[in-house]
């Protein structure tokens, strides 16, 4: 991993924040982006001083920011050879409330985001022999659930995006593949819970109950096993690994 530069949308926290640590515990070099300049330093003093991890605050829904976000990691550190799509929104509303602006911002983010740094990345990558595009989507990418019918859209996209963008760029020696967890034990599901108690009286740990019943394990999906996913399909193991789903979900999507 010692030649892998790794840029990882969304890195401040939560599984972006551990696959930035990951990496960097096996020798690459990491980028880790945001819209939070406060949380991105507080990602950036749990990982370390390092010359070999950096930050840069911005939008991935934005195409100038993105574009200023791999001219500045490419100028600090190289070449990208890694991308991870890991920012990510969500958000619930029955259908009848669901404005215009909440289903467009649920695109933007999740989808948008992606295609606009895998856009930016595989220019590079194709000239400098290849890389791996890591887009880190959702069991909502591989079905539906009820109230978060912008997120699954959303989620849907990713998951058509990375089989096409497999497709068209693996002449170029650019693996492109799709991580689709179940429900995850990060601050997103915790605004999660919290939406649910808000919303429907229930207490917090009947809220968490609703979400630990999808999976057939009865638990909520950790960190690490994100991480170590990656990790995989960032490794030479998984140099034939092309155009995949992979879910993590305990067996939810069986």
């Amino acid at each position: 991993m010692d030649t892998q530069h790794v840029l990882i949308t969304g890195g401040a926290q939560g599984v972006g924040l551990e696959i930035a640590r990951r990496f960097l515990a096996q020798g690459a070099r990491v980028t880790i982006t945001g819209r939070n300049k406060a949380r991105l330093a507080e990602a950036m003093a749990e990982l370390g001083e390092s010359d070999d991890a950096g930050q840069f605050a911005g939008d991935v829904a934005d195409e100038d920011a993105v574009k200023a976000l791999f001219d500045a990691a490419t100028a600090a550190r190289g070449p990208v050879t890694v991308l991870v799509n890991n920012a990510g929104i969500s958000g619930s509303a029955p259908l009848g409330r669901m404005t215009t602006d909440h289903f467009d911002q649920m695109l933007a983010v999740n989808a948008r985001g992606p295609f606009l740094c895998s856009r930016e990345a595989a220019g590079p990558m194709g000239k400098n022999g290849g890389g791996r595009i890591i887009n880190i989507a959702s069991t909502a990418g591989l079905k539906g659930y009820a109230y978060v019918a912008g997120y699954v859209a959303s989620k849907h996209a990713v998951v058509g995006l990375t089989r096409a963008l497999a497709l068209e760029l693996a002449g170029k020696a650019i693996t492109v593949n799709a991580i689709c967890p179940g429900f995850i034990e990060t601050p997103m599901t915790v605004e999660t819970i919290r939406n649910i108690v808000e919303k429907t009286g229930r207490s917090e740990e009947e809220a968490r109950a609703e979400l630990v019943k999808f999976n057939p394990q009865k638990r909520l999906i950790e960190v690490d096993e994100i991480a170590d996913c990656a990790l995989w399909l960032a490794s030479d193991a998984a140099r034939s690994v092309n155009g995949q789903v992979i879910a993590i979900d305990g067996g939810e999507s069986a």
